[in-house]
């Protein structure tokens, strides 16, 4: 079951959408709401693993949504202009469907719900826990390290860097695959670019903008990315 919610302007445009979602009885809808305000309380409260997303709404649009919220879930964007199609696919977008939406566009967007739906739920005990050893090799040197010992896992292209005491080893892996491999719950995805143990995290600072600044127990500071 994939739990959903709706966030359209139009009445009959959410009415459309729902008669439609009859036929995928594995979409549970959880509600629905027709302005940004009200969008976010919706979200914020249910925790949908899906959304339907207009762009075009009042208050904010669609984009300004999703960078409000703190964990941005699957989207599939319900719109009657194209011309946002590319920027769509910086959020977590996995379709884009154009109204009139079709019942045969809608179930291929479903599909690829549902196949998201299945990577997202791998069991958490499958994945590392912070007391699994890892095994680093860079050059000639090489360590075994506990996952708790690691502050940040860092991007550097498609190599990670590892930082734990005052080593700062590379290996050859993307930050994305790192992310896939290790349980969530003790890793902060601040940024594009680093991966934060929480557990080292010793303050969290307001900035101007509605940022946020991490300082660590190292001293070390990591600004969080708005989205």
């Amino acid at each position: 079951m994939i739990t959903a919610v709706i966030v359209e302007d139009s009445r009959l445009a959410r009415k459309e959408l729902l008669e439609l979602l009859k036929n995928h009885p594995n979409i549970a809808i959880l509600g629905e709401a027709d302005a940004a305000e009200t969008a976010l309380q919706l979200i914020k409260q249910t925790k949908p693993d899906l959304i339907f997303l207009d762009i075009h709404l009042p208050g904010k649009n669609g984009f300004e949504i999703l960078q409000e919220l703190d964990t941005v879930p699957v989207i599939i964007f319900t719109t009657a202009f194209d011309q946002y199609a590319l920027k769509s696919f910086e959020f977590n977008t996995i379709d884009y469907l154009l109204k009139p939406i079709s019942a045969e566009r809608l179930e291929k967007a479903i599909r690829k719900a549902e196949a998201t739906q299945q990577k997202t739920d791998t069991r958490i005990e499958d994945k590392l826990q912070l007391t699994d050893r890892i095994f680093v090799k860079d050059r000639n040197r090489s360590w075994f390290v506990t996952l708790a010992e690691i502050r940040i896992f860092e991007s550097q292209g498609n190599y990670t860097q590892i930082i734990f005491d005052q080593e700062r080893p590379l290996i050859l892996r993307t930050l994305q695959q790192i992310s896939n491999t290790i349980d969530g719950r003790f890793f902060l995805r601040a940024n594009r670019q680093q991966l934060v143990n929480v557990k080292f995290i010793l303050d969290v600072a307001e900035l101007p903008g509605n940022r946020l600044r991490l300082t660590l127990v190292t001293g070390e500071e990591i600004e969080v990315s708005r989205r």
